[in-house]
């Protein structure tokens, strides 16, 4: 009788690994994505930081550096990084103490679906480096963003492959895992810091987006006098002739011609025929900016930082006369 309770007791712990397979299966979902959040903003940082101090003039929108994907990568490796360490630790230990077994159906499955899904995800970040490069990139630049997405894919796929061929893991410490745990976190934190030196601070972010508010009213501003100009082929006076004019009442409101932080009237001055001054005060210059997100306000309305006065013309060619025939 206590022969059969001692086989019941060990045929209940043989199967224990089993009944853990749905706790098993989040943690390797999970630090599935977690893992492509990881590299690709790993990878996203890399990127911009080529861009950033390898500048093509000739190739303007796709090569320029854009703070917007910088912050999303800082932003990504600070959530998605701390779950993917901690669900992979949560993994290797379950397999160092037998809790998962090596040769479980779901170890080999979800290890090898976290392959596949990450060479998809690769061979797309490496068919994008390409077709940049054939659209007119510089080449160092897609030698570097290639070289980067290929080390990227080659320690995610060496790990996986590693650690799904490995003989021995209950009991073992492997030190080729810890190798590979502290050498990817020691990349990815060097990764993120370095992010900061290139991006503005929350603060310089907040004064630029407060002034491109003004040069948003500033474009507003120049459409109308634009179409009145068309409708009159005169300047308007001043802005509230803008503002309350009939052509333009739904297309210019009296709020357009306020600060949006101070709600005090543009200052608007007219200097010839077909020229005019809107004038504002700025928190910060946008000359010496160059990445895609600014990069209209830099080109239209360039400003320094204070009290500034922006000169424009109307664009006279659009509204002459074209010959009927």
């Amino acid at each position: 009788m206590a022969k059969t309770v001692a086989k019941k007791s060990n045929n209940k712990n043989s199967v224990a690994p089993t009944n853990n397979a749905a706790k098993f299966a989040f943690f390797y979902m999970l630090s599935l994505v977690a893992l492509i959040f990881m590299a690709l903003s790993t990878g996203m940082i890399i990127f911009q930081i080529i861009n950033k101090k390898i500048v093509d003039l000739a190739y303007n929108f796709p090569g320029m550096f854009d703070s917007g994907v910088m912050k999303f990568a800082i932003s990504a490796i600070i959530i998605a990084a701390p779950i993917y360490y901690i669900t992979t630790w949560q993994i290797n230990k379950n397999l160092q103490s037998g809790e998962l077994d090596r040769d479980s159906g779901i170890r080999k499955w979800l290890t090898y679906f976290i392959l596949f899904a990450s060479s998809v995800v690769m061979l797309g970040w490496l068919v994008a480096t390409v077709y940049s490069f054939l659209d007119g990139e510089l080449t160092t630049k897609f030698i570097l963003k290639s070289l980067t997405a290929m080390s990227i894919a080659v320690i995610v796929f060496s790990y996986y492959f590693y650690d799904i061929k490995r003989e021995k893991v209950e009991g073992v410490k492997d030190d080729v895992v810890r190798y590979y745990f502290i050498g990817t976190l020691a990349l990815v934190i060097f990764s993120m810091i370095s992010a900061f030196f290139f991006v503005e601070s929350p603060m310089e972010t907040r004064a630029r987006k407060q002034d491109n508010a003004i040069l948003e009213k500033f474009d507003r501003i120049d459409n109308a006098v634009n179409t009145y100009y068309a409708e009159n082929r005169s300047m308007p006076v001043n802005l509230e002739e803008l503002a309350d004019a009939g052509i333009s009442k739904g297309f210019l409101q009296t709020e357009d011609i306020q600060d949006p932080l101070t709600k005090e009237k543009f200052v608007y001055n007219l200097t010839s025929s077909s020229a005019y001054q809107l004038c504002a005060t700025f928190k910060i210059s946008n000359k010496d900016i160059r990445e895609v997100s600014y990069n209209y306000f830099k080109d239209r309305w360039p400003h320094d930082a204070g009290y500034q006065c922006l000169t424009q013309k109307v664009r006279v060619n659009e509204y002459a006369p074209k010959p009927l025939y």
